[in-house]
């Protein structure tokens, strides 16, 4: 993947990890229901276009709440 670049990407979000979800939730978002964010992109897939709109600023990862506890967690 040329663009964009990692480096770029952690800048936005500064975990590799937590760059891959969100990429992947945007982008079967994208898939499923379209409502591009971006006027254009480089990219014609949806992974390279969820990454293209996480360099523009405009996705961005909610906060996380601690107190929540999932069944898998107990």
């Amino acid at each position: 993947m040329l663009y964009p670049s990692v480096d770029s990407l952690k800048t936005q979000i500064d975990s590799k990890y937590s760059l891959v979800t969100v990429a992947s939730k945007r982008a079967r978002q994208l898939q499923e229901e379209g409502g591009e964010r971006l006027t254009s992109y480089v990219s014609y897939k949806k992974v390279g276009r969820a990454l293209e709109e996480v360099a523009a600023g405009e996705l961005t990862i909610l906060s996380s709440n601690d107190s929540v506890v999932y069944e898998d967690e107990v």
